[in-house]
């Protein structure tokens, strides 16, 4: 192996660890204590995950990352509206209900087809005698 070769590999390694240092910055600390998983096996042997869950597993993992003072607010706008969403429920992987107060706090919901859904998401951080609202994760009734 030539220096070229090596140089190139160090290269390599060192953008690799930089990337995963920015990305457990974003994750919760018991998050980037697991061990990375093996390869997994080609996707034809796995069930796709619809976009529904994806959604919520990405929203609950910004919310778990919280701090004590902090709140997840999350809006949803139709360009008519602006909602900011309280609790979302997912009764099927192709639909999604969120329900929030509008801008005058009127309860309000919005079905939306999951891969158009499209939201607005940041973190706050409170005043000290404010407690954060926690956005709330609805799951189906099994009938």
């Amino acid at each position: 192996m030539g220096i070229a070769d090596l140089t190139k590999q160090f290269a390599q390694e060192a953008i690799e660890n930089q990337v995963k240092d920015v990305l457990d910055s974003f994750r919760p600390a018991e998050a980037a204590k697991i061990p990375p998983k093996p390869p997994e096996t080609p996707a034809a042997d796995k069930p796709v995950e619809g976009t529904g869950a994806i959604i919520v597993k990405q929203v609950q993992a910004m919310q778990t990352a919280l701090k004590e003072n902090e709140e997840l607010v999350i809006m949803f706008h139709n360009g008519v509206e602006t909602l900011r969403v309280l609790d979302f429920f997912v009764p099927s992987p192709q639909v999604i209900v969120l329900a929030g107060l509008d801008a005058e706090k009127n309860i309000m919901r919005v079905i939306s087809p999951a891969d158009l859904l499209q939201l607005t998401c940041k973190v706050m951080k409170l005043q000290a005698p404010a407690k954060p609202a926690r956005i709330r994760f609805l799951s189906p009734k099994a009938s």
